[in-house]
């Protein structure tokens, strides 16, 4: 294997990793949303960005789009697709925490799915690098990787996938952790 085909193939399996953890990330995303959409609908209410007529089909719209970005994301041909609505959601979700941050708004709790947790900075930055990797699945377009190096790419992503749960249950338990001491310091 030539040095441009290693680098391709490293590209290749790079890709693989980021397109595996967006698919698992809008799968759990869209899961949450249409396991607890009664929740979900509240959780869009409190950001207050949309008036009440139009909160029913802005939710349905995102159920649907983030199911569909998983799904397009699979398939090679279909990715860059499905990356750029990946990212367009991703812009969409990062600003509407980053407006209800500079309004003041920190006890808004995210709705991002798995752990629930206040608005923060931390997940604008998050929202930032996961844009980032959508972006550079789009621009990769459709990269054909031999069998051995397609399944590095997916057991990477699973790692990635499983790193990025861990960090949003460590700042979800850290938010549970200031609002436990806060109580427990009003008490006393």
């Amino acid at each position: 294997m030539s040095a441009l085909t290693a680098l391709d193939a490293l590209q290749g399996m790079a890709i693989q990793a980021g397109a595996v953890l967006l698919i698992l990330l809008f799968l759990q995303a869209a899961w949450h949303k249409f396991s607890d959409y009664g929740r979900f609908l509240g959780l869009l209410a409190d950001y207050r960005l949309l008036p009440e007529l139009l909160l029913e089909p802005a939710a349905r719209l995102l159920l649907l789009s983030e199911a569909l970005c998983a799904l397009l994301l699979v398939w090679p041909v279909s990715r860059p697709a499905g990356a750029v609505l990946a990212a367009s959601l991703l812009l969409l979700y990062a600003l509407a925490i980053a407006i209800n941050l500079l309004r003041g708004r920190l006890q808004v709790e995210c709705g991002c799915g798995g752990a629930g947790q206040p608005l923060s900075w931390w997940l604008v930055l998050r929202n930032a690098l996961l844009l980032l990797i959508a972006l550079a699945c789009a621009l990769a377009g459709s990269i054909a990787l031999e069998p051995l190096a397609s399944a590095a790419g997916v057991l990477a992503g699973l790692l990635l996938w499983g790193s990025y749960s861990l960090t949003g249950q460590v700042f979800a338990n850290l938010a549970r952790l200031q609002r436990l001491r806060a109580a427990h310091s009003s008490r006393s």
